[in-house]
């Protein structure tokens, strides 16, 4: 039998967990090889397509974070627990934990940048000998758009947590100023061999990078992860194209030494 790429398939809303008004995760049934950073097709009849990033795996289902911004994901946010969703996927390239194992690890994340970095950060929460030091720095515009706000309680247990607000007054939970403002002061053993992984909107990508090569951060040591619009996911309608590079297939995780090359 012939499998159609095209076609999806049905999954159940097994569980919707509010964080702000405007963005909720649905939690999807789903069985199948999947990586944090790679992402679903979600689809409504008669509403069309978008691409969405894995924001957790579990055995039996995949976590999907949306922010209500379009057509299609207005309608999503009209389903509900044991309603179906068309799903295709997992596509594209995602992150590797095995790139950071073993070693010290930075993260830095902004506002829904945290959702496809997620799963890296999860895993090694949970799996705290199988890498060094490790430090998140998280940025958001107010309190009221934190996501994953249960999350942060546990990573604080795990690891060096930075969460940074954009305005505001700062307290034990959070800081003032952009992420940037923060990686000067990362106390790293090894930067030549700390690796680091910056997934945000493309100008705070840039200088977040840029920082970190300040310090001595090795370009092959970093990853980033390219927000832009996929259509089909299977490198065919070439919406998404950059040069000879198709997102949806080569991405959206690329090693910095790939993705600095990767501009419109």
């Amino acid at each position: 039998m012939v499998r159609n790429d095209y076609i999806p398939f049905p999954s159940k809303i097994l569980e919707v967990i509010k964080h702000t008004e405007i963005e909720y995760t649905f939690r999807m049934a789903f069985r199948g090889d999947v990586k944090p950073g790679q992402f679903f097709e979600v689809s409504i009849p008669k509403y069309g397509e978008a691409p969405i990033s894995v924001s957790g795996i579990g055995d039996d289902f995949v976590d999907l974070t949306i922010r209500r911004v379009g057509k299609v994901t207005n309608e999503v946010f009209e389903h509900y627990v044991g309603d179906t969703l068309l799903m295709r996927g997992p596509y594209g390239n995602g992150f590797d934990v095995e790139n950071y194992k073993g070693k010290e690890l930075v993260i830095i994340a902004g506002g829904t940048g945290v959702s496809p970095v997620r799963g890296v950060i999860s895993y090694f929460a949970d799996h705290e000998s199988e890498r060094k030091d490790m430090t998140l720095i998280a940025g958001f515009k107010s309190v009221n758009d934190i996501l994953f706000k249960a999350d942060f309680s546990y990573w604080r247990e795990k690891m060096n947590v930075i969460l940074t607000l954009d305005s505001g007054e700062e307290t034990e939970q959070h800081k003032i100023g952009l992420v940037t403002k923060y990686i000067p002061d990362l106390n790293l053993i090894d930067v030549t061999a700390a690796v680091a992984v910056v997934v945000g909107p493309p100008a705070m990508m840039r200088f977040s990078v840029n920082g970190l090569l300040e310090r001595g951060f090795k370009e092959e040591n970093i990853w980033v992860s390219h927000e832009r619009k996929m259509c089909c996911g299977l490198g065919k309608c070439g919406h998404c194209r950059i040069n000879d590079t198709y997102i949806c297939l080569d991405g959206p995780v690329f090693n910095y030494t790939v993705g600095k090359t990767l501009i419109d």
